[in-house]
């Protein structure tokens, strides 16, 4: 079974809280004026966005506009994550009271 590294929970008005495996929060992401989610780290600050994909999923940016990453739709509601250069990096699985719990690949 593969660590859990950190999970994500629905907040407020459509946001979701990020935490890392020991609880802590790391970041927060909230709907963005025209659609997909602003990302910003545990003290408040801007540090990409995320979009919806073309086929589901989602493609992550830094502040810069570069693309970072992706994310795309499994089985059982679950999540493959990819870095920049389309490398599996982790998982995403729906928690059992809602949002999602992460795990890196080794």
């Amino acid at each position: 079974m593969a660590r859990k590294d950190g999970y994500s929970r629905p907040g407020l008005f459509g946001s979701v809280n990020h935490y890392d495996s020991s609880g802590k929060k790391v970041g927060e992401s909230r709907p963005g004026l025209f659609g997909g989610m602003v990302n910003y780290d545990a003290n408040g600050h801007k540090v990409g966005r995320s979009n919806p994909g073309l086929f589901g999923g989602m493609n992550h940016y830094d502040n810069s506009g570069k693309k970072v990453g992706h994310s795309s739709p499994g089985l059982f509601g679950s999540y493959h994550n990819y870095d920049e250069n389309n490398k599996k990096v982790g998982r995403s699985d729906p928690g059992f009271f809602g949002g999602f719990n992460h795990y890196e690949d080794n």
